[in-house]
């Protein structure tokens, strides 16, 4: 049962809007503030805990607003409701109606995410997690993900935030290491050692991992979530090339993803820091107008590799894009009609391609 309901006031302040998903420790739900207008608000699951157990939970908004850089969810208020199964933390972020990087893979339906748009987002992503591998101990996220870097179009384009820092820690500042957490699929090989340590570098493979899957639809290691921490069989095997899944991938984007994957951990880049570095420094291969740029599509299934994802619904798209049209013809209702529009993006694969400039003009204060 969720933890809050549609038209619920919460402090006076926040009116709740819809349920937007949940975790293991959390439900997220979109509000609107009555001044600031719509945020995101992450409820803690745990009920009836002391203000001092709450302000440990409350650790992630800490170290959000510590950070603060505009590829890092931005949080605005941290507090404390009450509800009928006891008092939960919560704290409000900044939404983004655009959603998660799984919900923009998968919006792509059959299709490959262009490499550019991939190389664009993975670089942003590295803006912001270099500050956090560059605070003094580092801080590890721990847990790099689709799931957890959100996608929303700005006035100048597409624009990546990491969030859901749940699990990111401070390493050890001598061994610069900390305990492993985190999901599976996304996680080196030294983490499934008896020491399972994380670090700037296992970082740096979860971002690979990521780039990987934006370009190829596959992950690169086939790792059993019965095995657990017990999976380090599963990287005596190589990962096919990326540029063997996509010819459109260039060998220097190819050699980036392959630094970020290599099984000991020395051998990759360091932290984000080397890895954005790393991406700004690539040349662009020209196009010849005879070259084999043709991509490879792969079945629906293939985007099904991380979860059970909701099906695509093309009607019900467009009558979210009939209706971002309809409210941006009404006066002060541009950013309204974007949030809806991107809504729709997630829909349908077809409306992207076609929407996506108006969306930009409307986030300028344009319509058009």
């Amino acid at each position: 049962m969720a933890i809050l309901t549609e038209g619920q006031t919460i402090r006076d302040t926040y009116e709740v809007e819809r349920f937007l998903g949940e975790g293991a420790f959390a439900e997220v739900y979109r509000v609107r503030h009555r001044f600031l207008g719509r945020q995101a608000m992450k409820v803690f699951k745990r009920s009836g805990m002391t203000l001092t157990e709450i302000e440990d939970i409350l650790g992630e908004a800490v170290l959000l607003s510590r950070i603060g850089h505009p590829n890092i969810v931005r949080v605005f208020d941290a507090n404390v409701l009450e509800v009928s199964d006891g008092l939960h933390g919560f704290f409000t972020m900044e939404n983004v109606p655009g959603g998660s990087l799984e919900h923009f893979w998968h919006s792509f339906g059959s299709k490959f995410v262009p490499i550019e748009t991939s190389v664009e987002i993975m670089k942003q992503v590295c803006r912001g997690m270099a500050l956090a591998h560059a605070e003094n101990p580092p801080i590890i996220h721990r847990d790099i993900k689709p799931q957890n870097i959100l996608v929303g179009y700005e006035a100048d384009g597409l624009r990546a935030r990491v969030s859901d820092f749940g699990l990111a820690k401070a390493v050890n500042p001598l061994t610069l290491f900390a305990t492993a957490a985190g999901t599976l699929s996304f996680k080196p090989p030294e983490t499934f050692s008896k020491d399972r340590a994380d670090s700037c570098a296992a970082d740096v493979w979860a971002l690979g991992v990521t780039l990987y899957l934006l370009l190829t639809d596959q992950l690169p290691y086939e790792i059993d979530p019965d095995l657990g921490w017990t999976n380090s069989k599963a990287f005596k095997k190589e990962p096919s090339l990326p540029s063997s899944l996509n010819f459109a991938i260039d060998k220097d984007l190819e050699g980036i993803i392959l630094s970020c994957l290599h099984i000991n951990p020395s051998e990759r880049y360091h932290d984000a820091r080397e890895l954005l570095q790393g991406l700004e420094s690539r040349e662009k291969p020209v196009l010849q107008k005879d070259s084999r740029t043709k991509k490879i599509i792969f079945s629906e299934p293939s985007k099904k590799i991380l979860s059970v994802h909701s099906q695509m619904n093309i009607e019900e798209g467009k009558n979210l894009a009939k209706l971002a049209i309809q409210k941006a013809k009404e006066e002060g209702r541009l950013f309204e009609a974007a949030d809806i529009m991107e809504e729709a993006f997630n829909k349908s694969p077809f409306l992207r391609e076609k929407y996506a400039d108006q969306v930009r003009l409307w986030r300028c204060g344009i319509s058009m």
